[in-house]
């Protein structure tokens, strides 16, 4: 169960506290959440609902506790190695550009921006995750897209399309 649901409970955490190491920290608080209230999943939902809902309380309220005063749209990060293999590079790029445009933007996006496309993860599952309304998520994909493209272009510039 961890393993198939590491990954994406990560990138749930690290949406919401914008900090990779702490992400990883409360990954662990999240399963063992999971494995204490195992019990407690009546098998409405989907058990990565379930879970998912979990991620994102737990990350919420890591994120209360240590309440930051950084702004993430002043962070820039240079990538760390440069890959050799053309196509290999290309892809790894684009990861760590949007995954770095993800971290500028605003946590209710980003969230709802990697639930929808990398849990390919329906509006209607996405709301009992989060617990935000249809319409919400609605509207915080479509800005999430529209600033997804922003943060790439302030990123990139005319580069973006030689990534893309």
């Amino acid at each position: 169960m961890v393993e198939k649901h590491k990954d994406a409970s990560l990138s749930l955490a690290i949406s919401i506290l914008k900090d990779q190491d702490l992400a990883e920290d409360v990954l662990q608080d999240i399963f063992i959440t999971v494995f204490q209230k195992i019990e407690t999943f009546n098998f409405k939902s989907k058990f990565a609902t379930w879970l998912y809902r979990i991620a994102v309380n737990t990350s919420y309220n890591q994120l209360k506790k240590i309440k930051k005063g950084v702004d993430f749209k002043d962070i820039t990060i240079v990538p760390e190695k440069l890959i050799t293999n053309e196509e290999v590079l290309k892809e790894e790029n684009q990861k760590r550009f949007i995954n770095l445009a993800l971290l500028r933007m605003n946590a209710d996006e980003a969230l709802t921006l990697r639930i929808f496309y990398l849990s390919e993860i329906s509006i209607k599952e996405i709301s009992k995750i989060t617990g935000f309304k249809t319409s919400k998520i609605k509207v915080c994909l479509h800005r999430g897209r529209n600033n997804l493209d922003f943060q790439l272009r302030q990123l990139l510039g005319n580069e973006l399309n030689d990534l893309l």
